[in-house]
């Protein structure tokens, strides 16, 4: 066993083990995005979920950091803090935010993080990098709205973990990436990429539409 101090909070957890993980566990919260709990090796995409090891003098990601025993941390400082600002502001570039008409509101991860750093979602002086096809409605079955996508890559995890391999995978570069589809492995009933996604940028689409 290893203990650690977290925001001067006694914790004991295995070494080794996943900090962000642990820290959630005991009721500390630290923003993230792409983390899955099951995960063997974190996508560290989202690099929100930063913390200040206030021993080693740093800051690094909660979801790539290990436990080892005597660790000091603060997830709260002015310096975490202000990189987890940086980092969320660069989601929103490329997040439309039209929460009233979006399915997740108000069980939205982006909205939870924007009340805990306490920056607004419509963020007038960020400058967007919006994709000029606001619903892409190639596959049969799913509906995938580009501009809500934080590409998390979390239903591309779970696609992966259900079937054995994935049906959908991250294509272009830069501003211009996308989540893109291939192939069909129960579209019509497996929900799984569509349960994890946190801001609903993938739908089922309505059954009549299904064979239009």
């Amino acid at each position: 066993m290893a203990k650690i101090i977290v925001n001067d909070i006694e914790i004991n957890a295995l070494e080794g083990e996943n900090l962000l993980k642990v820290c959630l566990e005991n009721d500390i919260y630290i923003p993230n995005l792409c983390y899955i709990k099951d995960m063997d090796i974190p996508s560290a995409s989202c690099r929100i979920c930063f913390v200040e090891m206030l021993d080693e003098k740093k800051i690094v990601s909660a979801c790539t950091t290990q436990i080892k025993d005597g660790m000091v941390l603060r997830t709260d400082t002015e310096a975490v803090i202000s990189l987890q600002k940086a980092g969320f502001k660069l989601l929103l570039s490329l997040h439309k935010v039209d929460c009233k008409n979006c399915p997740a509101n108000r069980k939205c991860e982006l909205q939870k993080i924007a009340k805990y750093l306490k920056v607004g979602l419509a963020q007038k002086e960020t400058e967007k990098y919006l994709k000029p096809i606001d619903i892409d409605t190639a596959h049969p079955f799913i509906e995938y709205y580009p501009n809500r996508c934080i590409l998390c890559g979390k239903c591309i995890y779970k696609c992966i973990e259900k079937n054995g391999k994935s049906n959908l995978a991250f294509a272009k570069r830069g501003f211009d990436t996308v989540i893109t589809f291939y192939g069909e492995i129960n579209c019509n009933t497996c929900n799984e990429c569509i349960n994890i996604c946190p801001v609903s940028a993938l739908c089922f689409k309505k059954k009549e539409s299904f064979f239009a």
